[in-house]
Order: C-alpha cells, then sequence, then structure tokens
C-alpha cells in the first residue's frame, strides 16, 4: 500500500532553494500539505501539491504550544489519515511526532528514497547543494547518509 506524504515546510523550502523541488513529485507522486504549511512556504505551489485542512483543531492547537504552526498543522494532520509518512526535519517536532506513533522521515531519508528509486543519481551532489543553501544538519549524519549511498 502506498503511504500518503504530508510534508512540513522545511523540506519545501529546502528543496526550492536548490531548484529540486520536484524530487519530491518524481520520488512520491502527491504531497499533502496543510494551510499553515502553505502559508509559511510562501511561494506559489506546483499543481502537485495539495493542501488539505486539519480536522482536529484541538490536537493542532495543543501542538502549538510546543512548535510552530506548520510542525503542528502537519502533526495533526498526520494523525488523522491512516498509513502517512510525515516528512519532517525538527528534532522537537519528530519527538513529538514519534509519541503519535507516526511514520516519519527527514529532508535527506528523502533524498535516500529518491536514490533508491533511480529519481536522483548523485546524493552527495544534492546534500553538498543543500547544506551550501543553508541546510543545518550535523556532519555525523551527512557522513552516515552519505556511507554507502554513492
Amino acid at each position: 500500500m502506498n503511504k500518503i506524504i504530508i510534508s512540513d515546510t522545511s523540506c519545501l523550502i529546502a528543496l526550492e532553494r536548490i531548484g529540486q523541488l520536484d524530487i519530491l513529485r518524481r520520488t512520491f507522486k502527491v504531497i499533502i500539505i496543510t494551510q499553515e504549511v502553505y502559508q509559511e512556504f510562501g511561494n506559489r505551489l506546483p499543481d502537485w501539491i495539495i493542501i488539505k485542512e486539519v480536522k482536529n483543531k484541538e490536537k493542532q492547537k495543543q501542538l502549538e504550544s510546543f512548535l510552530d504552526n506548520g510542525e503542528a498543522s502537519s502533526i495533526a494532520l498526520a494523525t488523522e489519515i491512516k498509513n502517512a509518512l510525515l516528512i519532517i526535519d525538527e528534532r522537537k517536532g519528530r519527538e513529538i511526532a514519534k509519541t503519535f506513533n507516526l511514520e516519519i522521515i527527514g529532508t535527506l531519508g528523502l533524498l535516500i528514497k529518491a536514490k533508491e528509486k533511480g529519481v536522483i543519481s548523485n546524493l552527495k551532489d544534492i546534500v553538498i547543494e543543500l547544506i551550501k543553501s543553508g541546510f543545518r544538519v550535523s556532519d555525523s549524519i551527512v557522513n552516515e547518509i552519505l556511507k554507502d549511498k554513492d
């Protein structure tokens, strides 16, 4: 069964900065975001990104006391959708998503999946582009990800 992909803002911004937003579509086909993520993203969305409303506004409000609006709404939406895969990078957001037993992946994990599916051929070059564009990640994580991947 295919996963329903829900993305937080960080992945969209990171890939947009390096002109590689299409990696998302080529890897997963359809991406769902919330209105809050759309507002944080601030750019025109491609038509393959769908905006979906969170139903449980109470849960979203509770999450907003710990997280920014985009992260909170993305986690709330992911709890409402069976078979969701949440793309989220921020450590605190990931920790909270795990408390809801959500399946999560980060931008770098997305790139690994893209490499495995043949969407991209050179993981290292894209990771370097991300870092040069201001994407924050520890050297140890970069080294671990790139080990045996290119």
